[in-house]
């Protein structure tokens, strides 16, 4: 049996967080700069030492620390003497860092079809009708064997289709050109924040998220999420595509010794505001199976209001820290989140909350039985490692050394629907100049979805309108990229 994580103390007891309850959730609370981050560390260090893989995001750049031993820090110095921890002893631990813009770790890619329309529309803020036109373009692409890798084949897809939705109504339902606007402005804005280095290949594979040192200490992997919360639904998204992705891939495993590997979610109130009413089942779904995969979800927050009531049942073990009562709602707040723990009848919860220090909290976790532990109020174990962010330099020869570096690093642009669409308008465009030569007339038929059934007639078949909207998505394509290329110069921007 793994040897329980000590995670607080207080002058009458050690509080542990049991390694084989660990896949049962947690969650992390509080107000900004009551603790949060680094109690998040204390915890991903822990996971390390027993072995167990941990992925987070970095907000602000202060994990990086992670990935040097610590020492000189007063703080942490008052903290070990206080605690009287005798064994305490800085150490640096092992860290992969990941970015989805390449520049301050390795690049994190998913496939828009590995994505699926339902993330995707959450990330473009599509609302009920357009997210049902998204599902019908991944259906049409599907049944036509259209790979959607990478953001210009989702574009070629959406504009084709949006050129000729009256003839797909018949097979495929209504596809109003609002909803074909709504998702084009949605990728155009997202491309405009970096999109185009979230999608594509090689996507990321999950076994790299799971690796363990030569000591055996598990890798902390780290997500550089700075520039990514510029664009929060981006940022939630992707985080809860990569929960779903390990929810998917990974057997059956059912109660382990420890998990398989750890989950934080950091400002986890973006994933479920303003999120509709399909994706918040699809959340409580994964949180509630993915225990039986061997993988533990802590969510980090300021409040526990912030996580829904399905989804704050499966959370287990609680580290709650300060929170401010200045007014009535936030009294509110304050009372339900001590209402969330197991009661402690020789503490007021309720008033701790707001008398808690920097670094001190209530900690309520799962004991053997799977019982919720009376809360008790402790100062949470300080890190081993560095408190605070690395140099770039540091950073940089982390990467250097990883094992994983240069397999990420270069992309690839196999066929898919861009490819093909635009091989095959090509092929339409070259068979129409050889018929008007010999003059037949014939025009382009056939396209995407196979050759036109009435080789003489006139009317424009759905192939053939599919490949000249498809020329003119690939044409406009190449041409907005131009345009920013000389315009970002000129202004300031980015290509």
């Amino acid at each position: 049996m793994t040897e329980p994580l000590l995670i607080a103390k207080n002058s009458q007891q050690e509080l542990y967080l049991l390694p084989q309850m660990a896949n049962r959730h947690g969650l992390i609370t509080g107000a900004t700069g009551t603790g949060k981050t680094v109690t998040l560390q204390t915890l991903a260090e822990a996971f390390s030492r027993i072995g167990v893989p941990v992925f987070l995001s970095d907000i602000k750049g202060d994990l990086s620390g992670l990935s040097k031993a610590g020492g000189g820090n007063a703080k942490v110095a008052a903290r070990v003497e206080l605690l009287k921890l005798e064994n305490f002893s800085h150490r640096p631990f092992p860290v992969t860092f990941w970015d989805v813009f390449g520049k301050m770790g390795h690049p994190l890619r998913a496939t828009v079809s590995d994505m699926g329309p339902l993330l995707l529309g959450r990330m473009l803020n599509l609302n009920e009708v357009q997210q049902g036109v998204m599902s019908l373009i991944f259906r049409i692409a599907d049944d036509n064997g259209l790979l959607l890798l990478d953001l210009k084949d989702l574009r070629a897809m959406v504009q084709s289709i949006g050129d000729n939705a009256a003839k797909f109504t018949t097979e495929y339902g209504n596809i109003s050109a609002a909803s074909i606007g709504a998702i084009q402005r949605g990728l155009l804005q997202i491309e405009a924040q970096g999109g185009e280095n979230l999608f594509g290949e090689p996507m990321l594979d999950i076994a790299d998220l799971m690796q363990t040192d030569s000591n055996g200490f598990g890798m902390i992997n780290i997500l550089a999420a700075d520039r990514l919360m510029t664009s929060p639904k981006v940022y939630s998204t992707m985080l809860l595509w990569l929960l779903s992705e390990l929810f998917e891939n990974l057997p059956e495993a059912g109660d382990l010794a420890k998990p398989r590997l750890v989950f934080f979610f950091d400002e986890a109130h973006l994933l479920f505001s303003d999120a509709p009413a399909v994706l918040l089942d699809k959340i409580e779904q994964v949180v509630r199976l993915i225990r039986s995969k061997g993988v533990g979800v802590y969510f980090v927050t300021q409040n526990p209001a912030d996580v829904p009531d399905k989804v704050l049942g499966q959370l287990g073990n609680r580290v709650q820290h300060a929170l401010r009562a200045f007014s009535p709602r936030d009294q509110k707040a304050v009372k339900a989140a001590a209402e969330t723990m197991r009661d402690n009848p020789s503490l007021n919860e309720t008033a701790a909350i707001t008398e808690l220090g920097v670094g001190e909290a209530l900690v309520s976790c799962l004991d053997e039985k799977g019982t919720p532990g009376i809360v008790e109020r402790a100062l949470i174990i300080p890190p081993q490692a560095q408190i605070g962010p690395i140099t770039e330099t540091e950073r940089k020869a982390i990467i250097r050394d990883s094992l994983l570096a240069g397999h990420y690093e270069k992309s690839v642009d196999r066929e898919s629907a861009y490819e093909i669409i635009k091989s095959r308008a090509n092929e339409k465009l070259a068979e129409s100049s050889a018929n008007n030569a010999r003059g037949g007339g014939g025009g382009m038929l056939g396209g995407i979805f196979g050759s036109s059934s009435g080789t003489t007639s006139r009317r424009e078949g759905v192939g053939e309108a599919f490949v000249k909207s498809a020329a003119r998505a690939i044409g406009s394509t190449v041409g907005r990229q131009i345009i920013r290329g000389v315009m970002g110069s000129l202004l300031g921007g980015r290509k």
